[in-house]
């Protein structure tokens, strides 16, 4: 198994670093042509969703995963990539990958002092970490997503089909659950 990791900004680092650490082999996605290399699933990491989608346009990779994403391409968005993937965000309307039917509010807990840190269940694995920096979260999804955890209230991780998306970012600690979780997905593709 190979995942691409979206290396264009964020915390790709950290996601790459828990794919090893569970004996997943990943390479990053830099430029276009890194695109076309084999990849079982992406990862889009959290950091500046604003910047990531820039580069994206810029590098001409946003069409590309937009079609593979459609096409059944298992993607794993946190934070930032929540937002990148989601259909609706509020306040703002322009494109974005925009594969999921989910409507989020960005930067939703307040600013960088707003981040925190809680431990809370999420479907299937029980209780987990989870830190949160200037994180969006879910207002509501279609009938088709599956919410997998809230916290105070508020959505915090979904998925709908082959995409899985956390307002949090499980990749700075050291539980690996969510991503085993998300290779159990491809695997059952």
């Amino acid at each position: 198994m190979r995942i691409a990791v979206l290396a264009l900004q964020g915390a790709f680092a950290e996601h790459r670093k828990m794919l090893c650490n569970l004996g997943i082999d990943s390479f990053e996605i830099r430029q276009r042509s890194d695109w076309d290399e084999h990849k079982d699933g992406l990862i889009i990491p959290g950091g500046e969703s604003t910047t990531q989608l820039k580069l994206l346009k810029d590098l001409e990779l946003l069409k590309p995963i937009q079609e593979d994403i459609r096409k059944g391409l298992p993607v794993f968005g946190t934070c930032a990539g929540l937002i990148l993937l989601a259909k609706d965000v509020e306040g703002e309307d322009f494109e974005r990958i925009s594969t999921m039917d989910i409507h989020v509010k960005r930067n939703a807990y307040g600013r960088q002092m707003g981040s925190f840190y809680t431990e809370d269940n999420f479907q299937e694995i029980g209780k987990v970490p989870m830190t949160f920096i200037r994180a969006p979260y879910i207002m509501r999804g279609e009938p088709h997503v599956d919410i997998l955890a809230e916290t105070g209230g508020h959505i915090v991780a979904a998925q709908q089909g082959n995409q899985l998306v956390t307002s949090f970012h499980p990749e700075l600690n050291d539980d690996p659950r969510i991503h085993q979780y998300f290779i159990n997905m491809i695997t059952k593709q």
